[in-house]
């Protein structure tokens, strides 16, 4: 029975990983597909870049952990992807802090909550957007803090649920892998989107 049960963990979790990897893959490439229209210079960089972020997702996401290095440079990846994307529409900040080398960590955890900021946030502004990460280690425990900027909802307006498939994966993902271990905190404000996840790293 055990080893059912273990079985069916480890299915759910590559079916839920399965889910969120297209969907950033879908993403980036509306994002190439937009600058190749423009005939862009940064198309070529683009192309790269995804490359990079490609390999990771298909080659090392596969194990239950992936050394949090590279699970930081893949999120400074998609970052200057939005760079290139969006110019100086949006203000994006990202800070580290913390030592980062030889920590272990399920991949794609951060990168659903940072992608939230600019399909629910930022892209509905016109201006003064601002996306503000930071990912702070401290001994076994990190913490990521992302904050977006969004569009004030007029009277009379529908409320726009945030979120999607890849905010529903995450939490679903914490609760199996870190259960116990995290702390998941979401503030919505008429102006902001917070969120703050802090998990002990195994």
């Amino acid at each position: 029975k055990q080893e059912l049960a273990n079985k069916t963990l480890q299915s759910e979790l590559k079916f839920l990983k399965s889910q969120i990897n297209p969907h950033f893959l879908f993403n980036t490439l509306n994002s190439l597909y937009a600058l190749t229209l423009k005939k862009s210079d940064l198309a070529p960089e683009i192309v790269l870049k995804l490359s990079e972020m490609m390999r990771y997702m298909l080659y090392e996401c596969n194990e239950k952990l992936v050394p949090l290095d590279k699970e930081i440079n893949y999120i400074i990846n998609y970052l200057e992807l939005e760079k290139i994307r969006h110019g100086k529409k949006i203000d994006i900040q990202f800070q580290q802090t913390g030592e980062i080398s030889n920590q272990k960590i399920a991949p794609l955890l951060f990168i659903p909550f940072i992608e939230n900021c600019f399909k629910h946030g930022v892209s509905h502004q016109l201006n003064e957007a601002y996306v503000k990460i930071h990912i702070d280690v401290n001994g076994d425990e990190v913490s990521g803090t992302i904050e977006n900027s969004k569009q004030a909802v007029m009277p009379g307006q529908p409320l726009k649920k945030s979120g999607g498939i890849g905010l529903i994966n995450v939490r679903r993902r914490l609760d199996l892998l870190y259960f116990g271990a995290y702390k998941l905190k979401v503030e919505d404000s008429p102006n902001t989107y917070k969120v703050k996840l802090e998990l002990k790293l195994i």
